[in-house]
């Protein structure tokens, strides 16, 4: 039997990240560790093209993986594990990684082409003592701070919950303060998660 014949037994014919179930192709998870059935997965043609192309990713199609990140399938688990740590300022994902246990041995190989890890030109988010924010962290408020636009006034000691981070600027964060919506100056926070 060929590889993609058995792959298409094992996943009954559907893309093992989404499953569609239109052009269905093998791809070859990277670093080749194992050959065969251990090493590869079969996907469908939208979801290799955001694999490969990461300016081509939607977050919104990997919302898959909340049920395909529990494959008992090792290459499965790869590439899930890749794509959230790829989308994890997204916010979603993050909850999703931090659910996903990989063994050591599996992480590893997980980690080995630099996903998740930050990238030479990544905007990292820090706060008032240096350390790294990432998208649903907690943060309390080290001044009190005039919220621009409104006669309300975000005292000091205020949590702010579940953070997301700009994109674009490492010194801006937004974040719920007395229901209402607000960025906010990294350097007026401290992370408590």
């Amino acid at each position: 039997m060929s590889i993609k014949r058995d792959l298409e037994k094992r996943s009954n014919g559907q893309c093992e990240l989404c499953t569609a179930t239109d052009n269905l192709t093998v791809l070859e998870v990277q670093p080749v560790k194992n050959g065969g059935l251990d090493g590869n997965l079969l996907v469908c043609e939208t979801c290799r093209e955001q694999i490969e192309n990461p300016d081509k990713t939607d977050p919104n199609h990997w919302r898959c993986l909340n049920d395909s990140m529990w494959s008992e399938h090792t290459p499965v688990k790869v590439l899930a594990w890749r794509m959230l740590s790829r989308l994890k300022s997204e916010g979603w994902p993050q909850d999703l990684l931090d659910m996903l246990y990989l063994e050591d041995e599996v992480l590893e190989w997980a980690k080995a082409t630099g996903e998740g890890g930050p990238s030479e030109n990544q905007i990292i988010h820090r706060d008032s003592n240096g350390a790294v924010l990432e998208a649903g962290d907690s943060v309390v408020l080290i001044k009190d701070l005039p919220v621009k636009g409104s006669s309300m006034v975000a005292k000091r000691g205020t949590a702010v919950r579940r953070i997301s981070l700009d994109h674009e600027n490492e010194e801006y964060i937004e974040g719920k303060v007395d229901g209402q919506q607000i960025v906010i100056l990294t350097k007026y926070v401290k992370k408590t998660s």
